[in-house]
């Protein structure tokens, strides 16, 4: 892991910029308390944002600097795909077959699985390698949240271990292979849901939070959509991490 940048925020959290490999990623972490003595390691929670949104997009930055403000490591990545990373003519042109799809109210199911499905399976084994090198930081010990993109957080809370709790967001279009895969997420889960999400259906997300197989699950709904979740939802987040992390 290579740090590019480092900047003291004036929230008492230092961001620093990273590159591990081809991946670039942002790495939010809490100040000492108190000038030269170690703070103990912080417990890290995987933030990602929903499907090729890049790593800087203003929603995330403000949940990762709210979050390290409160006690933890917060790390996110642009996986194979997403954000800046170099995107095949093939996805390209899958995008904009979505968007397309999406404006004229047509059906979207089959773009959406060949789109987001290959985008998901690329994305956990660097998501996995980013959890390894962070892991390796002094400043960052356990236990390992997770919080964001549904799709990506069920594959990562099956195959990886060391995940001990997640909040997911807006589960309405999630591909086959990761709805079948959503009873096999046992770990403590936190599921955010806009009722009036304009790109996820919400009986869909309803019938996924039904077909998780934890047994600690909580649901919260609120009115308007895709990008109005309330603030205080994030607030509630940190609870629920504080719960099962510290």
């Amino acid at each position: 892991m290579h740090f590019t940048s480092e900047q003291r925020l004036d929230d008492g959290v230092l961001e620093r910029e990273f590159t591990l490999g081809e991946i670039p990623g942002t790495l939010w972490t809490p100040e000492c308390a108190a000038p030269g003595v170690p703070a103990a390691p912080a417990p890290l929670i995987l933030m990602a944002h929903n499907n090729g949104l890049p790593k800087a997009e203003p929603r995330l930055v403000a949940r990762a600097r709210h979050t390290a403000a409160q006690g933890y490591a917060v790390a996110t990545i642009d996986a194979a795909g997403c954000g800046d990373r170099p995107r095949s003519a093939a996805d390209e042109q899958a995008r904009a077959d979505l968007r397309r799809a999406m404006q004229a109210g047509e059906p979207v199911d089959e773009i959406f699985e060949s789109f987001i499905g290959p985008l998901v399976e690329k994305a956990v084994p660097e998501w996995r390698t980013t959890l390894d090198t962070l892991l390796a930081l002094p400043e960052i010990g356990g236990p390992v949240g997770y919080s964001g993109w549904t799709a990506l957080g069920i594959h990562l809370a099956v195959v990886e271990p060391r995940i001990a709790a997640a909040g997911f967001f807006a589960g309405g279009f999630v591909p086959s292979a990761q709805r079948e895969k959503a009873r096999q997420v046992t770990v403590p889960l936190l599921f955010l849901l806009q009722w009036d999400d304009e790109g996820n259906p919400r009986q869909r997300a309803l019938d996924l939070f039904d077909a998780f197989g934890t047994k600690e699950k909580t649901l919260h709904a609120n009115l308007g959509g895709h990008t109005g979740t309330p603030w205080f939802e994030v607030e509630d987040g940190s609870r629920f991490f504080d719960r099962h992390l510290k």
